[in-house]
């Protein structure tokens, strides 16, 4: 039996890991995923209902989620359709020149077809109320420009499984042996163009780093293969005055993807495009086909199960009607009452915490505070749904994909809209029936949705400690979100801003080098974590967990025992080997164990309350404690 002592997180997990059998659908599972798991269910439940015409919703929203979802779930209709949906764009798609392309590219983004043009709309980082134009890039087929390494030990056997599992695919379509083979190499030669240009995970981790403002004349000039002008007059109305380009690197080298030489790699590239846009919503033959790079990716054995695929592809354009409903049927007045209690009094604790601070001087504590004061937090689910969700309709007559389309469109012309206005903080990031939470760190403010303010990380009915230690660790880590190593460059508007005295920072740098030195070559199912990219979130669980333990200490009934215990048991996972692998090169959190194992020792709370000494596996000497906030 594993002692505490020696390693927390499996002493509280261990047993379960050994009986949790991971769904052989899914890569993991754990305590946000069975949270996960139920709503599933419970949603599976309630739409077979409305599927069957019974208790049907009253909201009109829920009931164009209802239709559509009719259309994802007969696969009937699906079956008999089968790629004819889609042949007409196909067709378009194989006789385009570069010259067509090029005086195209408006219509087909309006339309969301495929477009090879990664630009978008969000918040200016120097003044976060106005949206304004992005350059983005395109990503790769392998999950991060480190597996393109020659000496990258799974390079070639996960291209080879890519190409593989695509040549089952398009064997479904109107493509000759020859055909395939000629995309497929087209294909992989404009991702080996893009893997040589892309940022790393690691280098887009670093917010500040992003960003790059461009004179709009002077980035045109760096993109002369497209006609950068007519196109954003064809989607925005007029030209920008500026565009900030996070990507510089595939900006500079667009010779590689926009001219006459790389229009045979594009074009495949655009085909290609057209089959992955298209292939959830044929044949479940094929929905399964199209997941089996991504399967293999992460070791999942099976495919979603039809009955799920089909909700799955419903819900997203209708989700957060779905959270509303979620969250009016199962999220009571009563925990959004104790949750908002709770984030105020950590609030409080991180202002006390700031104001008798010991390494920043009065000036940096003082803004620090002007920032905290300014954070907002949103509990359970939004006040309204967004006005577009109104305007999303469903044509019975049409097919499921045409459909998909349709509604499609609203959201991208939604988001061109966003372009020179002012920052809308009302719409979530996410629906309320998520497990999850955010902080948005260009708002400046904390979300929590219905779904993750349950047990194991909340409940009315668990001690005050325990919640501490679930909820209010996660509360508090988002709240550290705005302190974290890239929260830190931006101010209480959300703007990127230096608030911070030189020495001052250069402290913070020394505090959070030490935590990527912590985390750096920690092992996770064979694979080496990364601590320069996971240090954000360390950073962040580290207040978090100091905030949450200093908030439970208030109540008179405080458990040291059930605040640490519980934390553990809301970072409980399994996974499977080749996803956690896949998760250590690209995730910014580290592996949920190392969450716990390596951030409880810096708390002298943890030692006395299990009495660990230095001949125990989870002892750390006092000087090698960290704490930041």
């Amino acid at each position: 039996m594993v002692r505490l002592q020696d390693d927390f997180y499996d002493a509280i997990n261990g047993e379960w890991a050994v009986t949790a059998v991971i769904p052989e659908d899914k890569a993991r599972t754990g305590s946000f995923v069975d949270l996960a798991d139920e709503i599933e269910d419970l949603f599976l439940k309630q739409t077979d209902q409305w599927l069957a015409g019974d208790d049907l919703p009253a909201d009109a929203v829920l009931q164009e989620f209802v239709a559509f979802h009719r259309l994802a779930a007969d696969y009937e209709q699906r079956d008999a359709d089968g790629v004819a949906p889609v042949l007409p764009l196909l067709e378009e798609y194989k006789s385009l020149s570069y010259e067509d392309y090029r005086q195209r590219v408006a219509e087909f983004e309006l339309a969301g077809t495929p477009n090879f043009f990664p630009f978008g709309v969000a918040p200016d980082f120097m003044n976060a109320r106005i949206n304004v134009l992005w350059a983005d890039a395109p990503g790769t087929i392998l999950p991060d420009t480190s597996y393109y390494a020659d000496d990258h030990p799974q390079k070639e056997e996960l291209l080879a499984l890519w190409r593989s599992s695509m040549e089952d695919l398009l064997a479904k379509f109107p493509f000759s042996e020859e055909e395939v083979v000629d995309l497929l190499d087209k294909r992989l030669e404009l991702d080996r163009r893009i893997a040589s240009v892309v940022l790393s995970q690691e280098e887009s981790s670093e917010y500040a780093k992003l960003y790059h403002p461009y004179q709009w004349e002077n980035f045109k000039k760096l993109v002369p293969g497209l006609p950068l002008g007519a196109i954003f007059q064809d989607i925005l109305g007029q030209e920008p005055d500026q565009v900030i380009v996070p990507e510089e690197r595939f900006w500079q080298a667009s010779e590689l993807f926009y001219s006459e030489e790389a229009w045979p790699y594009l074009k495949a590239t655009l085909i290609l495009g057209v089959i992955g846009q298209a292939d959830a919503y044929l044949t479940d033959e094929i929905r399964v086909l199209s997941g089996a790079y991504s399967r293999a990716l992460s070791g999942t054995p099976l495919p979603m199960n039809a009955k799920k695929a089909a909700y799955y592809l419903a819900q997203g354009p209708f989700s957060q009607a779905l959270g509303l409903w979620y969250a009016e049927h199962y999220f009571s007045p009563e925990a959004k009452a104790d949750v908002e209690a709770k984030i105020e009094r950590m609030i409080a604790v991180y202002k006390n915490r700031l104001e008798s601070n010991d390494w920043l001087s009065p000036e940096t504590r003082d803004k620090a505070i002007v920032k905290l004061n300014s954070i907002r937090p949103y509990i359970g689910y939004p006040e309204e749904l967004p006005d577009r969700y109104y305007q999303k309709k469903v044509d019975p007559a049409l097919s499921l994909f045409e459909n998909a389309q349709a509604l499609g469109r609203l959201e991208i012309a939604h988001a061109w809209s966003k372009w020179n206005q002012e920052v809308d903080d009302k719409e979530w990031g996410m629906p309320a029936h998520m497990v999850n939470a955010y902080y948005n760190p260009q708002k400046n403010l904390i979300v929590f949705p219905a779904a993750i303010l349950q047990a194991p990380f909340y409940s009315l009915e668990a001690s005050s400690s325990a919640n501490y230690g679930g909820i209010g660790a996660v509360i508090a880590h988002e709240i550290s979100h705005a302190f974290d190593t890239n929260g830190a460059s931006f101010d209480e508007n959300g703007s990127l801003n230096n608030w911070w005295t030189q020495a001052d920072y250069d402290s913070f740098q020394e505090k959070t080098q030490k935590v990527v030195d912590l985390f750096e070559g920690q092992d996770s199912y064979g694979a080496k974590v990364n601590g320069k990219l996971t240090v954000s979130e360390n950073v962040a669980d580290l207040g978090g967990l100091s905030a949450a333990l200093e908030a439970a200490k208030q109540d008179p009934d405080y458990s040291a025992t059930a605040f640490f215990e519980n934390h553990a048991l809301i970072w409980r996972m399994k996974g499977r080997e080749e996803f956690m692998q896949m998760m250590a090169a690209v995730d910014v959190h580290a592996p949920a164990k190392l969450r716990v194992n390596l951030q409880l020792p810096n708390f002298e709370d943890f030692h006395q309350t299990f009495q660990v000494t230095e001949a125990d596996g989870m002892w750390r000497q006092p000087e090698d404690r960290i704490e930041i906030w």
